[in-house]
């Protein structure tokens, strides 16, 4: 990866916020690991085995039109922890998708099937705001192994190529939208569903609550507003806030 200040250059305030690839987790991440870990939970299979997921890379990367560096279009915890190594890094809006609250988690990542958690994904809507990645051609091909490893390591999304503009001109750019074939992916949930699988949902990841913290917070330093995320986080807190105000006025058990 070159310098800081090569891959900075558009937006040097964003060299803070940015995780140096080589020290993400995800550049280990492997099916091994989460089969354990689902082992350990009594989890059904929902992953891809290596070999199914490779041949899916394999096919889709075949359809670029052009070879050359690789754009990657980064939504969520992709933009500060790309784990991918980059050359350039911009400030990116795509008008094709958006990013909502419709992963229904009830794998053990982040919520169970008895307390479902809530995940984003990327959909069909009016804009998304988020960074593009600049991958450079000598570097596409094991990048990708680690990006497909991180976002294809089951069904809930798919790959796409899609128009991104930039300040420095428009890139068409990979990333990862809603698979709706996927029992994971619900767009009918309803408000009041999501914002109690945010309040409530946790597995081996963490909360889904913390989750969304996160995902606010980066935003925040990385200068991006996004109305959803600050509303769930809002109504999230306080659900939990009666919740536990409900908690405090039950009276004593007697003994």
């Amino acid at each position: 990866m070159p310098s800081k200040n090569d891959s900075f250059i558009h937006h040097p305030e964003l060299r803070e916020h940015i995780e140096d690839p080589m020290a993400s987790s995800f550049r280990t991440f492997g099916v091994e690991v989460l089969a354990q870990k689902m082992l350990e939970l009594g989890l059904p299979k929902w992953w891809y085995a290596d070999e199914v997921r490779e041949a899916m890379r394999a096919a889709f990367m075949k359809s670029r039109e052009h070879a050359g560096d690789l754009w990657v279009f980064a939504y969520g915890s992709l933009m500060w922890d790309p784990a991918v190594r980059f050359d350039e890094v911009r400030r990116a809006m795509i008008s094709s998708h958006s990013r909502l609250f419709i992963l229904k988690d009830i794998h053990g990542g982040r919520g169970t099937a008895e307390s479902p958690g809530l995940m984003a994904a990327l959909d069909v809507g009016p804009g998304c705001e988020g960074l593009v990645f600049r991958i450079a051609e000598n570097l596409v091909e094991p990048e990708t192994h680690i990006l497909w490893k991180r976002e294809q390591a089951g069904p809930f999304y798919k790959p796409r190529f899609v128009d991104a503009t930039t300040s420095q001109g428009s890139v068409t750019a990979l990333t990862f939208v809603a698979n709706h074939d996927s029992e994971a992916i619900d767009a009918g949930l309803t408000r009041d569903e999501q914002i109690r699988f945010l309040a409530e949902g946790s597995g081996f990841l963490g909360s889904s609550l913390d989750y969304l913290r996160n995902i606010k917070t980066h935003f925040d330093a990385l200068g991006i507003h996004d109305e959803e995320v600050s509303g769930l986080l809002r109504d999230a807190e306080a659900y939990i806030a009666v919740d536990q105000l409900e908690i405090s006025k039950e009276p004593p058990k007697q003994t």
